[in-house]
């Protein structure tokens, strides 16, 4: 009899918390196929909200089809995570039947990634971002019709986006980042990437009106000068800052940025402008950095990287200074000598 008792803990106890400890550990794939094992199963996964929480279709085809018969299912009532990251076959038709028959089910959408999904249109945005009222990160890489008509949707429907991700959406303009400042004053992260339209005024909104930016990524837009980069030191809580590709960018818009003095990770390739002067006030500004490329620049010449090595050599571990031929000691014996915990030399190839 005690046997028979101790089977049924074993049934009802054991092995169920066992699932749910190892099922937590698969892949989404593995998890549903596990779901066709036995009706026992299938109850026993489906009892754990836990375990649908994230539905991610990365790279898959028939990801629009996918995505609407997943969200028909209870399980996936209190999904928070869906990644559509380059999936095929996922339009704006997808997301209008969504917000006709599944409305419910994002209620508590937190992060959606439509990145690569090339068909999706200011249209697919405004109807699926009206029924996630609870987003916070919202990435859209990579998509040329995707303009500031999306960006008026977006505001208006997700009052609580924290993490932003635009790059390569090249017709966004100056107007997206009007109203990106005007309504999401607690930004945390923002990636403009190749949105080549963009200026000085736009900038200048985000700058002086998102002071809790802690990632800015302006990867290859060279149409900003030092009247925006000044501007960069508000940006008290700044950690992330990629100007990879800022011609533009002079000492004294470097001087400026070295007041953000938490920044860790600097990327200052091909920002050609840029010499000596601008570099030390950086080191000096800057003591916690652990990331720096100089990457092509040819006006920079060892005296920076001595006093870089002052202030910087018990925190750098990435430096990239090829290209940089006014730099004579850029061995990586020499590197080491002033940097002792350099892992990384070499950013760019």
């Amino acid at each position: 009899m005690a046997k028979e008792e101790e089977e049924v803990v074993w049934n009802r106890e054991t092995v169920p918390r066992v699932l749910e400890i190892v099922s937590t550990r698969l892949p989404q794939k593995d998890l549903i196929s596990l779901l066709l094992v036995s009706p026992w199963i299938h109850r026993t996964l489906t009892s754990y909200p836990s375990l649908w929480l994230a539905l991610d279709f990365r790279e898959m085809n028939n990801a629009g089809d996918r995505l609407v018969s997943a969200l028909s299912l209870l399980r996936y009532k209190q999904v928070k995570q869906i990644s559509l990251e380059f999936a095929q076959d996922i339009e704006d038709k997808h997301l209008d039947i969504i917000k006709s028959k599944c409305s419910d089910s994002l209620q508590n959408l937190e992060s959606l990634n439509l990145n690569g999904c090339q068909k999706i249109s200011d249209k697919g945005v405004e109807d699926i971002t009206s029924i996630c009222p609870n987003l916070k990160v919202f990435s859209i890489y990579w998509n040329v019709r995707f303009t500031d008509i999306g960006i008026e949707h977006l505001v208006k429907n997700c009052k609580h986006i924290v993490d932003l991700n635009l790059s390569g959406c090249k017709n966004i303009s100056d107007k997206s980042l009007q109203l990106i400042a005007d309504n999401y004053q607690h930004l945390e992260c923002l990636n403009l990437t190749r949105c080549i339209k963009l200026t000085d005024v736009g900038l200048c909104k985000i700058l002086l009106k998102c002071s809790s930016l802690h990632s800015l990524n302006l990867y290859a837009v060279s149409s900003f000068t030092d009247e925006a980069y000044k501007k960069i030191s508000l940006l008290a809580e700044l950690k992330f800052l990629d100007l990879c590709g800022a011609q533009n960018l002079m000492d004294q818009g470097l001087s400026c940025i070295a007041k953000c003095n938490n920044l860790v990770s600097l990327n200052l390739t091909w920002c050609v402008r840029v010499t000596d002067e601008g570099v030390i006030t950086l080191a000096e500004g800057c003591t916690s950095l652990e990331f720096l490329s100089l990457f092509g620049i040819v006006g920079v010449t060892d005296k920076c990287l001595e006093v870089l090595s002052k202030f910087c050599a018990s925190t750098i571990t990435t430096l990239d200074v090829n290209g940089c031929i006014g730099i004579k000691r850029r061995s990586r014996e020499e590197l080491l000598q002033l940097f002792p915990h350099l892992t990384c030399f070499k950013v760019h190839s």
